[in-house]
């Protein structure tokens, strides 16, 4: 993956170039919604965004209207400064074409390689909490990827409300943390809409039906984060079956999780980890990992000789 600040410089050194040369089929105002493009595709660290993040990232910071027609016209112009080679391929992402196959290694050398620097141990086994992180949507699992593997937790997207058979195997994760004296605590982030909201209740439920205790801690969309960051507001769905009950409460405005900037979003993970870690604990086990993943490293570098 290209690293952000080759997102940023690259991408800025292109578009001054075309400013200054005024290539036809760019204009000005063309490039400058590229070069704010490639300004907060930066700020996600270079984990690859996708085009509705970078849509609703615009229209937070009032570059354009919130609307369908905004966003096809944005598209076409990511699309052409990408062909134009303005945007790294690298930057755009779709999460919902997934490549299968067969790993290959060149020898048994390789594969211990990869089995040393993908060694892993539970580094949270004698913590008192058990921690998942769950996220509504799966264009967002990007963003909180590295601050969940960072912190060892299990993260995934619900793409909406989780199946049954999804929640059953959740329950079955996190009765066994149960059995292991630990408690289980779920952190849930989503849009703050009618479905979004209810999405919580619906997990705290259906976890308490399996007969787990688990304390599901929603971190994001709520209305203070809103009051803070200002993410800009959409119409709620009337058609939603929770509308007239949103909207009694909350006027008839819902914000989207999508909104937020990344940093926002794993800052507020990273916070509520550490809530309910004991990091010198953890620090223990970190230092045993790396002592063996050194020994593994050792065997693939010493194979022929083995």
């Amino acid at each position: 993956m290209t690293s952000n600040n080759t997102f940023e410089a690259t991408a800025t050194l292109n578009v001054s170039k075309f400013l200054n040369t005024g290539l036809p089929n760019f204009h000005k105002k063309t490039l400058e919604i590229i070069e704010e493009a490639n300004s907060i595709i930066a700020e996600y660290d270079g984990t690859g965004l996708t085009l509705r993040q970078l849509y609703y990232q615009f229209v937070a910071r009032e570059q354009i209207l919130n609307n369908q027609k905004e966003y096809n016209k944005l598209g076409v112009v990511i699309n052409k400064a990408r062909l134009a080679g303005l945007i790294s391929w690298d930057a755009i992402i779709d999460r919902t074409r997934i490549i299968n196959g067969d790993q290959h290694f060149e020898d048994p050398a390789d594969i211990l390689t990869v089995a040393a620097e993908s060694y892993r141990i539970d580094s949270r086994s004698d913590q008192e909490f058990y921690l998942e992180c769950w996220i509504e949507k799966e264009a967002l699992i990007g963003v909180i990827e590295d601050v969940c593997r960072q912190s060892d937790i299990i993260y995934l997207a619900c793409r909406g409300y989780f199946s049954q058979t999804a929640m059953y195997a959740a329950s079955q994760r996190m009765r066994a943390a149960e059995n292991r004296g630990q408690k289980t605590v779920l952190l849930h982030l989503g849009d703050h809409d009618p479905s979004g909201l209810d999405m919580t209740r619906d997990i705290q439920a259906r976890l308490k039906n399996f007969d787990v205790q688990t304390v599901v801690n929603r971190l994001a969309l709520n209305m203070d984060q809103i009051r803070q960051y200002s993410p800009p507001p959409n119409f709620a769905k009337l058609s939603d079956t929770r509308a007239a009950d949103y909207i009694s409460k909350y006027d008839n405005k819902s914000w989207e999780l999508d909104a937020l900037k990344p940093k926002v979003i794993t800052g507020l993970i990273n916070h509520a980890v550490a809530e309910y870690t004991d990091q010198s604990k953890r620090q223990v086990l970190m230092n045993l990992q790396e002592s063996q993943k050194q020994s593994l490293a050792y065997i693939a570098d010493h194979w022929q000789k083995i």
